[in-house]
């Protein structure tokens, strides 16, 4: 039994990993990957300026804000790599001297005039039109530097004008310790969990897809009558649930090799520049983690998330197979699986709007539930709203839906599999729930 087992497991796994298809789409997924994590340098390689520097000429008619506009446009937060964004120069010349040499030398020109009614008001004269994102920064640099001018013509203390001009200490302090999960740490995931589980989000719906054509496919073309002489249903089913949990296995490490060779070229591509940002990124990350009250549960968390995905995979597959045993052609199978798709995306969705259900006792249910549980329950306890044992009633959960799916389903399966009724799908998966010889 053990020898047609893996016999039929490598024929299923060789079928998809040799196929044209696997092969196209695995190249597809390496040059997009390539492709987004190194648009920029790509862009400007193709003439395009991401990391461009902005020539900036300042005339400043009341001769007192045009280094504090300096300082503000060149702080680190409008930084590219090691170089400025924008390279300042303050002219003595006049606005009309300075604007007649915009079309020849492509630069933007501020100009601060003294406003009698409102202290001041500023010029922004350029031949090209500006983006968006540098007209924002300017706007704001202007207004922080008017409040500045103001406070200063009003002739305020230069240490009292200093202390209004800081910026206010925020001392954030949570009282529960149940919910002292740093704020910056809960927008962190906010952002970063929906990338970390889309890899598993795509893994499934390759593991629903590939069970069903495999099977379809051997139904349509009356191989599975000859593959069910030489072989029990127990054991058929079973090597379709091990290959194709072996394939979403093979296609994941693939993705990670990929998205690892496109930080390669990333990291060549800026001179090494990548990995000290990483670094500084990956630190950031730490640091929140450190603060908050989650870095003390992780080494148990892992390990029960990766058990979470390695049973949702198996519920899926079983639940894909039965329904596919059941199925006559690809038609047949694109019906029947979109309920699987339904609940994947629901859970997907379900995980990245985790936060806006704080205190949900809704949500917390639903986490137990199978299918959607390993999304939305690790979203759920990264967020502080549910614990281990919640985390433990999931896993329950789906060992019972497993337990459920290989005594009931397999009936189902057996006589499904040679089942090739011209009945409408659905109509002949119920016939054969309700059959009482299955």
């Amino acid at each position: 039994m053990s020898k047609k087992f893996w016999y039929l497991t490598k024929m299923s796994l060789n079928k998809k990993i040799k196929s044209k298809w696997f092969i196209g789409v695995n190249i597809l997924f390496a040059i997009l990957l390539l492709f987004f994590l190194n648009v920029d340098k790509i862009v400007t390689f193709f003439g395009g300026d991401f990391d461009s520097t902005e020539k900036i000429v300042i005339v400043d008619e009341t001769k007192q804000v045009a280094s504090s506009f300096a300082s503000f446009l060149n702080s680190s937060e409008y930084t590219a790599g090691e170089n400025t964004r924008y390279q300042i120069a303050i002219s003595e010349k006049t606005e009309t001297e300075e604007t007649k040499k915009l079309k020849k030398e492509n630069q933007i020109l501020v100009v601060f005039q003294i406003d009698q009614d409102n202290y001041l008001k500023a010029k922004l004269i350029s031949y090209e039109k500006m983006n968006a994102l540098d007209y924002q920064v300017f706007v704001q640099a202007i207004n922080q530097v008017k409040s500045q001018y103001a406070l200063s013509l009003e002739k305020i203390d230069p240490t009292v004008l200093g202390k209004l001009s800081a910026p206010v200490q925020i001392e954030r302090t949570v009282l529960n310790q149940e919910k002292n999960l740093d704020e910056k740490m809960n927008t962190m995931m906010e952002t970063i969990f929906p990338m970390i589980i889309l890899p598993f989000f795509m893994l499934i719906i390759f593991l629903v897809q590939m069970i069903g054509a495999d099977i379809c496919e051997e139904k349509s073309t009356r191989s599975m009558e000859i593959i069910i002489s030489n072989v029990s249903p127990k054991v058929h089913f079973a090597s379709k649930i091990a290959a194709a949990n072996l394939f979403v296995l093979i296609q994941g490490a693939l993705l990670l090799g990929f998205t690892f060779l496109a930080f390669l070229l990333r990291n060549y591509l800026t001179n090494g520049s990548l990995l000290g940002n990483l670094s500084t990124t990956l630190g950031s990350v730490w640091n929140s983690l450190a603060t908050s009250s989650l870095i003390g549960k992780l080494w148990y968390f892992i390990p029960l998330f990766l058990l979470l995905m390695i049973l949702s995979f198996i519920v899926y597959s079983l639940l894909a197979g039965i329904l596919a045993s059941v199925t006559t052609n690809m038609e047949d199978f694109q019906q029947i699986q979109m309920p699987i798709m339904l609940l994947s995306v629901s859970g997907y969705y379900l995980a990245i709007m985790a936060a806006l259900f704080e205190g949900s006792l809704f949500i917390r249910i639903l986490s137990y539930i199978p299918f959607v549980s390993c999304l939305l329950s690790p979203a759920l306890f990264m967020l502080g709203e549910i614990g281990v044992v919640d985390l433990l009633i999931s896993i329950l959960m789906l060992l019972g839906i497993i337990f459920l799916f290989v005594h009931y389903g397999m009936r189902i399966y057996k006589a499904g599999i040679l089942n090739y009724s011209n009945e409408k799908v659905w109509t002949r998966l119920l016939k054969t729930v309700k059959n009482k010889d299955v």
